[in-house]
Formats: structure tokens, C-alpha cells, sequence
């Protein structure tokens, strides 16, 4: 029989369900895949089970229902003082990861290249090279993640086209400044290539913090593609709603690229959403203090563990250096291999972080580990107390 693509057919299996189902088999408290374990704001949940018993319930417009992309605008003018036309200017798709692949589909032609900071969401890469074009990596040292402008400008060239740009960076908790992000403004002018910002951690930063949407920045209006994500700023993942901000003339690809993959998403959770995003400040100052807690659980007790704790400006990720923690047990081994033991041992499941690198790219990090502390307060209590009993 002919093969089957051989790019999709040997794409492994992601680090996020291999952990998954290596904590279910050992009866692990998962603090390895990010997503939090509560059901998100009643009022929102009520909202879509009104829209679903009232209907509509047919395909709404395919770039997105109405209301949905007005609220879309005036969330973009309420925190970020940008005026955006609803109709022409926003893009309703099936959760951000659609947005982002719909948004390299739209910019790349085989023999472009897109710029991928390191450490890196999973799915750009793949996004990238299935589109036709070819990543090229700049990487962030730790502990702080600062980005290099000889690094990032040695990246650029003739070919680059787009640049991914994640703010608050998942996995590393970095939000990038004014500095950096001027830094990124100027390299794209000066290669007249796009950005596309992957910012749906926008409303998860800890002060002193600030977001920062590279469009807002002077001549980035019309080279950007603004993601957002209902699912990371209402805690309910499993919707499956983005959002995309842009000028017409780089929204109406993205929306071509759209309408052959998803089409269109549910109305229900759309009509909700639409009234999530117009929510009252009270909101938005809940959602991240309440994750603040749980950053504040976890890292003190990691720390009093002996895991050096890196900082975390935003997300819901803390990384750590287990190296410590490792010899003083007399553990050898990479950062996969410590992961899968912790989950066997401990009963606390983490993410190893040289996932989030490519191998073309050189050797990745083998000394950090990522955990999620967005859950409950008690989950993070005994997953700490799992770890002190054990080691």
C-alpha cells in the first residue's frame, strides 16, 4: 500500500499525554500538563447552557459569531488602547492552537523561515514545517530568560518571514519587556517580516509585571497577529476558543486558511465567551491573584526541597534545577528519565524540559523540570507533601 505522510506519521506521541498516562498508571498527582482543575466561572458555564437550550444551534458565521468578535475588539481597546474593527479585524477559531497553525498557513510560502525562541510551545514547530516553512531557533538562557539581540539578529535573514512570539513564554513563566520587545520591533521592520504573538497567557502576570502586546508597539499595527484564548483566561480549556487580532489584509488569509479546517466554532460557548470577555476588573484581578496563590504554594515548598526555583513573571509554570535534588540522592539520568521517577516514586508528575527544544538547535537542557501550579490548593499541598515524605 502508499504511505501515509510521513510527516504526520512520525510525529511522536506528546510529552504531555505520556506523562499523563504514566500519572494515571501510578496513581501521580499531575502537575505535569497545564490545565487547572476547576470548571471556570458558574456565570460563564450558565451562559452557554442558556445559549445551547435557546439556541442558535446551527453553523454561526464562519469567522466567528458577532458578538463574540465585537467583544473581541473592545477587549483589545479596554487593556491595550487598540482600535480594531470587529468585522474585518478579528478571527474566531477552535482554540488558540488552530489560530496559531491558521496563521502560519496564511504567511508562509515553502522556502520561507520562521524564528522560534527556545525553550518552545510544541506545537510551533511542527505548525511551521507542515505550512512549508523552515523554523530557525534563537535560545533564552536561564535563570532568567533574557533574550540576546546578537542571537535574535543572527536569526534573521533574506527568507525570514515570520517571527512566533510567545508572551508570556510557556514553558519558561518569561514575559518579555519594552526593551526586548522594541528589539523584536526593529529586526522585523528592518527584514519587513511578520510576528505572530501567541499571547493567551495575556491576564496570567504577577507583578510587578506588565503585558505588553507587541502590536501596540510604533509600526507593528499592521505586521502582527495577535492570538488570545478563552480557555487560559476563564480556566476552561476544554472550549476550545481563540481569538485572532490583525489587520484585514493579513486576517482575510488567516480566515481563508480557517474556513477549510474548523470552518466554524459552536455558538454556545462563543455567545459566553463574548460575555466573559466583558467581564468587570474584579474578574481579571481574581483570575491571577488566585493563580498567584498557587505559584506562592509551590515554589516555597520546592524551594525548602532543595529544587532551585527560577522565576516566574507569568503562566501557570514554575521550572526548576533538580540538579541538587538528584545528587544529594544519588540520582543519575536525564531530565525525562528523573520525570518518569519522580512519577513512579513520588507520585508527582512534572515535565521534563529539554522537550522544549530542538535537537538541530544543540543539546538541550538536562538540569530543569516544569510543574503546574495551577490546581487547587490542597492537590499542591500533598503533592509537596509527597515529595518530602519521599525524598
Amino acid at each position: 500500500m502508499k504511505p501515509v505522510s510521513a510527516f504526520y506519521n512520525n510525529q511522536p506521541t506528546t510529552i504531555f499525554a505520556t506523562m499523563s498516562a504514566l500519572a494515571v498508571k501510578h496513581g501521580a498527582i499531575n502537575l505535569g500538563q497545564g490545565f487547572p482543575d476547576t470548571d471556570g466561572p458558574e456565570w460563564i458555564r450558565r451562559a452557554a447552557a442558556d445559549a445551547l437550550m435557546n439556541g442558535p444551534n446551527q453553523y454561526p458565521p464562519m469567522p466567528g459569531h458577532p458578538d463574540l468578535r465585537k467583544a473581541v475588539a473592545e477587549h483589545n481597546k479596554r487593556f491595550y488602547d487598540l482600535d480594531i474593527d470587529p468585522m474585518t479585524e478579528t478571527l474566531v477559531t477552535a482554540g488558540a492552537t488552530e489560530a496559531l497553525s491558521a496563521s502560519c498557513m496564511a504567511l508562509l510560502n515553502p522556502g520561507d523561515e520562521a524564528i522560534v525562541i527556545e525553550p518552545y510551545y510544541d506545537s510551533y514547530v511542527p505548525q511551521i514545517i507542515a505550512a512549508g516553512g523552515t523554523p530557525r531557533f534563537v535560545r533564552l538562557s536561564p535563570p532568567d530568560w533574557s533574550l540576546d539581540e546578537t542571537k535574535l539578529r543572527a536569526a534573521f535573514s533574506a527568507k525570514t518571514k515570520l517571527i512566533i512570539l510567545n508572551s508570556p513564554l510557556n514553558p519558561a513563566g518569561k514575559v518579555l519587556n519594552r526593551a526586548e520587545l522594541e528589539m523584536i520591533a526593529r529586526l522585523l521592520e528592518e527584514f519587513d517580516a511578520y510576528a505572530v504573538c501567541d499571547e493567551v497567557y495575556e491576564h496570567l502576570i504577577f507583578s510587578p509585571h506588565q503585558h505588553i502586546p507587541l502590536m501596540t508597539l510604533p509600526g507593528m499595527r499592521d505586521r502582527c497577529l495577535r492570538i488570545g484564548s478563552a480557555g487560559k483566561t476563564f480556566s476552561m480549556t476544554g472550549w476550545k476558543i481563540g481569538y485572532v487580532t490583525g489587520c484585514a489584509a493579513l486576517i482575510k488569509p488567516v480566515t481563508a486558511a480557517h474556513q477549510y479546517m474548523t470552518f466554524t466554532v459552536n455558538p454556545s460557548t462563543q455567545i459566553a465567551v463574548a460575555q466573559g470577555l466583558r467581564a468587570g476588573d474584579d474578574y481579571f484581578n481574581s483570575l491571577v491573584n488566585g493563580m498567584d496563590e498557587g505559584r506562592q504554594i509551590l515554589g516555597p515548598g520546592l524551594a525548602d526541597l532543595g529544587f532551585d526555583v527560577l522565576p516566574c513573571d507569568g503562566t501557570y509554570f514554575l521550572t526548576v534545577d533538580y540538579m541538587k535534588v538528584a545528587e544529594r540522592v544519588g540520582f543519575k539520568g536525564t531530565d525525562t528519565e528523573f520525570c518518569i521517577w519522580l512519577t513512579e516514586h513520588a507520585k508527582v508528575t512534572a515535565i521534563p524540559m529539554s522537550v522544549f527544544y530542538h535537537p538541530s538547535n544543540g543539546p538541550a537542557p538536562q538540569n530543569l523540570i516544569r510543574f503546574c501550579f495551577a490546581k487547587k490548593r490542597e492537590v499542591l499541598e500533598k503533592a509537596l507533601e509527597n515529595l518530602k515524605n519521599f525524598f
